[in-house]
């Protein structure tokens, strides 16, 4: 799917960072590099919670409200999560993301070695096409949190691979918001390397390990 991004805040750059003119035929069409940059550039900017409210749990809730994004009670909160769980393992069949249902809870596992070159936070551009998947089931389900959470292996420096954790999960959540994904929706953190889930002795635990997660948590009031 080609689609040019829409970003308010930076619209002068995104006019040309975006769109590249061939200069045989004057056809313009979209430049995914530039549309990393910009996600890149944005999520920069931004760690913690996303919401203008307040920086909380809380204001997560009263930015979803205020924006007229209704609450989900009793049984509904169930029954959304469930479509919303089909449409992302559809959307996001043979991606090499994986897509585990915890109670209420959806987690999306993004393998770094899918998503990032190695030691890099920009997004490799096939990933792209990914995400735009992941950005439009969101869309469709707005009354949802998203956490998005960096991982690293061991391999290397603590204070490093909290960095690197921390600018990989800032490039997925940025590239997500650029594409209307509203942003008072996010949680933006990296873990380093201090929640691996296999063993960091080998060279498939640590791939393994080096990873973006996006949790999908259903909006409630309590």
């Amino acid at each position: 799917m080609k689609r040019q991004m829409l970003i308010i805040a930076a619209g002068a750059m995104l006019a040309t960072a975006c769109t590249t003119t061939d200069p045989v035929t004057g056809e313009t069409y979209a430049n995914n590099t530039g549309r990393g940059v910009i996600a890149g550039a944005l999520a920069g900017a931004a760690l913690g919670y996303l919401t203008n409210t307040s920086d909380s749990e809380e204001g997560r809730t009263n930015a979803l409200i205020g924006a007229g994004v209704g609450a989900l009670a009793g049984g509904a909160i169930g029954n959304y999560m469930d479509r919303q769980e089909r449409e992302m393992r559809e959307a996001l069949r043979d991606s090499g993301v994986g897509v585990r249902r915890e109670g209420n809870d959806l987690k999306l596992i993004m393998p770094g070695d899918v998503t990032f070159d190695t030691n890099s936070s920009e997004i490799q551009p096939r990933f792209y096409e990914v995400l735009n998947d992941v950005s439009d089931v969101l869309n469709q389900y707005p009354a949802t949190y998203v956490d998005v959470i960096g991982h690293a292996d061991s391999t290397g420096a603590a204070d490093y691979n909290q960095r690197l954790s921390e600018q990989r999960a800032q490039s997925v959540a940025g590239y997500l918001i650029a594409q209307r994904v509203m942003r008072d929706r996010f949680y933006v953190g990296g873990m380093g390397e201090t929640s691996p889930i296999a063993s960091n002795d080998t060279p498939a635990g640590r791939a393994q390990n080096r990873r973006v997660e996006i949790v999908i948590r259903p909006h409630t009031t309590s």
